[in-house]
């Protein structure tokens, strides 16, 4: 019996001459999505802990986790293959900066979260249109060299940075509230699942709207966890609830690290 083929290898490689790399990225899974409600979640949480609670304040807050993002994800840029650790601990910072950073614009600054948002919108559509016209793939699943990871990246910290304001904008300024808000952003979230295995909208355009929407259903879900009874909140606090969401996040990137080694990553075309 002949042993089946290897991607990167052998006849496969001969009808694609460009050759492969290692896939740096996860695979959109519904592993995927937990992990990132439950990452972005956190990053509410673990903003509003060193910034409110512990009274660091925003703007140190902000540059606290701006360096870790940094340093996180001049790991990841290095890395040759997937470390689910690295990749969701660049999650993670690009939430909490993205916390402090979205509370420093719309509180400290005095922006308010409409306008905050609209800024933070304005911008992700200017890095989506540089990231097109640079002829690097949108698609994650095809990501495949340093300047198309790195713009990813770039999205990712403004669009959770987006996500707060957005989020704050429908608790506060659209007067629906923390745990109404959540409500709504999950079933829009419903919406756009249907719509991915039901319809033949672009998947590209789909991921990206998901991608954004899990911000504030991770901010709203972490008010909602956190904040007092009388702000329609379950009063866990930020201490209680980072470190219970730390705890899922732990335990989900075990199970994916156990599941990489049995079932490794298949690698991806060279553009």
């Amino acid at each position: 019996m002949s042993k089946p083929a290897v991607p990167g290898s052998g006849p496969e490689v001969a009808r694609h001459p460009v050759g492969y790399v290692t896939r740096k990225l996860p695979h959109v899974t519904v592993v995927f999505w937990i992990l990132k409600i439950a990452a972005t979640t956190l990053g509410e949480t673990g903003g509003d802990l060193l910034a409110q609670t512990l009274q660091v304040g925003y703007l140190t807050s902000t540059l606290i986790f701006f360096a870790m993002f940094l340093v996180s994800v001049v790991f990841q840029l290095r890395a040759r293959r997937f470390h689910p650790a690295i990749f969701w601990t660049v999650i993670v910072t690009t939430s909490t900066a993205g916390t402090t950073m979205s509370d420093f614009m719309n509180r400290t600054a005095g922006l308010g979260y409409t306008l905050g948002a609209l800024i933070l919108t304005t911008c992700l559509g200017v890095i989506f249109l540089i990231w097109w016209r640079s002829g690097q793939t949108l698609d994650v699943e095809k990501i495949a060299t340093f300047k198309g990871e790195l713009l990813y990246w770039i999205a990712i910290l403004f669009s959770n940075t987006l996500g707060t304001s957005s989020g704050d904008f429908l608790a506060d300024d659209a007067g629906i509230g923390f745990r109404n808000g959540f409500l709504l952003l999950a079933a829009i979230m419903v919406l756009l699942a249907a719509a991915h295995y039901l319809t033949s909208l672009n998947g590209t355009v789909l991921f990206w709207i998901a991608f954004v929407l899990t911000r504030p259903l991770g901010a709203t879900a972490g008010d909602s966890l956190s904040k007092p009874l009388e702000h329609g909140g379950l009063n866990w606090g930020t201490e209680g609830t980072s470190a219970a969401l730390l705890g899922i996040l732990i335990v989900l990137v075990i199970y994916q690290t156990l599941h990489l080694r049995r079932h490794p990553l298949p690698p991806v075309p060279r553009p």
